[in-house]
């Protein structure tokens, strides 16, 4: 990939203190774009990865982007801070359990709200915001983070598999009507990916399945998400618009 295509290029990432998302923005950040750090309330955890990024031209935007208001507010301040959006990653997102032979109504809709609120509703505010930046500056790059819960189904989170089914229609849907306007939009779907939140949650029972399940024998690293979105939101990558990238290690093959 040439890193020259991120030279100064100015890039919004969401829910990228950590993760995917700190991953992401040290990727772009080290081909020499400015890259903005989206975060809701960790304001510590998104100082530290700020420091840990290459070269200048880096800031912090605390916006609550599961709020309308917010996400709209995310995308303007954005804009007044670099003067033009080249580059918007969709990462943020939540997952809940709510087995439907386990929870009560209340907590089964509670979830299907919360998830809908953060990995759907947010990404498409934004996506809308960003799209009218980026039809006043000539073009720009979307891409999306899903996956592949969104096709193999998640039996304790239904909310979330559904969420990023609906993300990867909405995704496509979007690459045809913006094409004209040279925006592209692109979607990363991972499979089970080795961040600090996984290192904390999973029980070794969990994680041994987990290793089971890909050829490989291991999780993906978040390097290597970030490298696939890296692709997608390249300038040579035009013509893949529309495109989900599976990065699960072979552990869901699709047809």
């Amino acid at each position: 990939m040439d890193s020259s295509n991120f030279q100064k290029k100015n890039v919004l990432i969401t829910g990228a203190s950590r993760g995917i998302g700190k991953a992401t923005a040290l990727a772009f950040a080290q081909n020499g774009a400015n890259v903005g750090i989206n975060f809701r309330t960790n304001k510590e955890e998104a100082l530290r990865t700020l420091a840990e990024l290459p070269g200048d031209g880096h800031h912090l935007f605390q916006q609550d982007i599961s709020k309308k208001e917010g996400a709209k507010a995310l995308i303007d301040h954005f804009v007044e801070k670099y003067s033009q959006l080249d580059v918007l990653v969709n990462n943020a997102g939540i997952s809940i359990f709510h087995e439907i032979d386990q929870v009560d109504f209340d907590h089964w809709t509670h979830a299907w709200e919360k998830t809908f609120e953060t990995n759907l509703f947010a990404a498409a505010n934004l996506c809308y915001w960003a799209a009218q930046s980026m039809m006043k500056s000539g073009g720009g790059h979307i891409v999306n983070v899903s996956s592949r819960g969104a096709f193999r189904g998640e039996p304790t989170k239904p909310a979330y598999g559904a969420s990023k089914a609906a993300l990867n229609a909405m995704s496509q849907s979007l690459a045809k009507k913006l094409a004209p306007h040279n925006i592209f939009v692109g979607v990363v779907a991972p499979g089970f990916t080795e961040t600090e939140m996984a290192a904390k949650t999973l029980t070794p029972e969990e994680r041994e399945n987990l290793l089971r399940e890909s050829p490989f024998k291991r999780m993906a690293q978040p390097k290597e998400v970030a490298h696939a979105i890296l692709f997608l939101a390249s300038e040579g990558a035009a013509y893949t618009s529309g495109t989900i990238i599976d990065v699960n290690g072979a552990s869901y093959l699709r047809s």
